[in-house]
């Protein structure tokens, strides 16, 4: 199902006495983050006054947080950004919008389970998929994965041999 606003970073504290946010990417590299003017903190639109990277974190400045008191309140608050200010590439989602996709064998057609966690790993993301059994999918397109239609709510996989066992 595709969603207006995607959940994007959470604040995991501050930095420095400045208001400077230490936030955690939720979905893509850090460097993502970087690259927006405006988030979105409990349905209203905050201005980036300066963003950075800092190790595995995003060093973000807001319009209105001032001091360091004023960052603390914010702390274990998620970030979201319009879906549309994103422009991923053609054939790429952020997880947030796989998540409760039906997933089907690209073969068969039959309806395998729903697809309810995503887990990232060095060498690729990893589908959790619930259906008669529990099993795991590797994000890896064409070899597993052949199509994702969010309109349709559909997922579409290559099921090998001991997959879904």
């Amino acid at each position: 199902m595709k969603s207006d606003m995607i959940h994007i970073a959470r604040i995991t504290g501050v930095h420095g006495i400045r208001g400077e946010l230490r936030v955690l990417p939720l979905d893509r590299e850090p460097e993502f983050l970087t690259g927006f003017h405006v988030f979105y903190l409990d349905g209203q639109p905050t201005v980036v006054e300066a963003a950075r990277v800092h190790k595995n974190f995003v060093l973000l400045k807001l319009s209105g947080v001032e001091d360091r008191t004023a960052a603390e309140a914010l702390r274990g608050r998620e970030l979201l950004i319009r879906r549309s200010d994103a422009q991923l590439p053609a054939g790429e989602y952020f997880d947030s919008e796989l998540l409760g996709l039906d997933v089907y064998n690209g073969e068969t057609g039959e309806c395998v389970g729903e697809l309810v966690k995503v887990e990232r790993y060095p060498a690729s993301k990893v589908y959790t998929v619930r259906g008669v059994r529990e099993f795991l999918v590797p994000a890896v397109k064409d070899a597993f994965i052949l199509n994702v239609d969010l309109e349709n709510n559909r997922m579409d996989i290559r099921v090998w041999e001991g997959l879904d066992e």
